[in-house]
């Protein structure tokens, strides 16, 4: 999917998306997070940050002189902890003092095969790991926090990372990089798991809301249109993964090479690790095996067929 050239909005400069939400755009543009990060504040007089981003002095220093006469910031909310969302959130709540929420730390909601892998020492791939990340408040999956004038409802969603939350507020989804509107989310194993990643897409497709808020890009104006794009578009790259291993075992890269042909170079890492996880969740599911322990550079076939 290409992405859209008319996001391009002012880096630290709060922007009004209606409904008391406001963009303030983190100064850290990469080929992983398009513009840079988008934090969020919600509401009118004690506001809710969601995802504070990465651990930048300009941009605690934005998020601050956002702050209108009278305006405080009462809760901070982290959507998981990748390295671009997460670690502002101990010196912006040193700052106001407001608590830390999230559904867990570094490693908290992990499938247990993904927690097999790390333990077998795969590493992530992707934006980094905030490892010292540790929220001063564990949200259940469908608690709601309430504010003054707001509330946000948290929806556990792994998938992009164990730990990944979508907060709703009324017909407004915040869906962290669980959905972006510039590109498919990345699902680096082991800390993104695809089983758990469709899952999770389901589950948000079936929530009433009217506006996706992203972690990276543009809103998203037609959420139910953009979820079915993302389900379909990983099920087509699932036929293409179990088509190319009908001719014979292959590995990630293997399969990324003749499946991404015309993906820049710069996102090819991030392509290897997305087939991992399509070869890993295949051999969840039974349709696919590997002939080593599960890793990177493992070798996977089809699973052949019950008699």
């Amino acid at each position: 999917m290409t992405p859209p050239d008319d996001f391009n909005p002012p880096v630290g400069v709060a922007e009004n998306l209606g409904g008391d939400i406001r963009r303030v755009l983190a100064p850290n543009p990469s080929p992983m997070t398009y513009r840079g990060t988008n934090t969020y504040l919600l509401g009118t007089r004690a506001l809710a940050v969601i995802d504070p981003g990465p651990d930048d002095t300009d941009h605690l220093n934005a998020i601050l002189s956002a702050l209108e006469p009278g305006q405080t910031i009462s809760h901070i909310f982290v959507t998981h902890a990748h390295i671009d969302h997460s670690p502002l959130a101990a010196r912006l709540s040193d700052k106001t003092g407001a608590a830390v929420l999230a559904y867990g730390d570094s490693s908290a909601g992990r499938s247990a095969v993904m927690q097999h892998l790390a333990t077998s020492g795969l590493v992530g791939g992707g934006e980094g790991v905030d490892l010292g990340f540790a929220p001063d408040v564990c949200l259940a999956d469908g608690e709601v926090s309430h504010g003054d004038g707001w509330s946000l409802t948290a929806h556990w969603t792994p998938g992009h990372f164990g730990n990944h939350v979508c907060f709703q507020s009324g017909d407004a989804l915040f869906v962290g990089d669980l959905v972006m509107g510039w590109a498919s989310s990345l699902v680096s194993p082991p800390d993104g798991d695809l089983t758990d990643f469709m899952e999770s897409c389901h589950k948000i497709r079936a929530l009433d809301a009217q506006v996706y808020h992203s972690g990276h890009g543009a809103p998203i104006a037609d959420p139910a249109a953009r979820m079915d794009w993302l389900i379909a578009h990983r099920r087509t790259r699932e036929t293409s993964i179990l088509e190319h291993l009908s001719h014979g075992p292959a590995t990630a890269e293997t399969l990324t090479e003749l499946i991404y042909t015309d993906t820049p170079a710069t996102l090819m890492r991030a392509a290897v690790r997305n087939v991992l996880a399509h070869l890993v969740d295949l051999h969840v599911r039974g349709l696919a095996q590997s002939t080593q322990p599960l890793s990177e550079g493992a070798s996977f076939t089809l699973t052949p067929p019950h008699v």
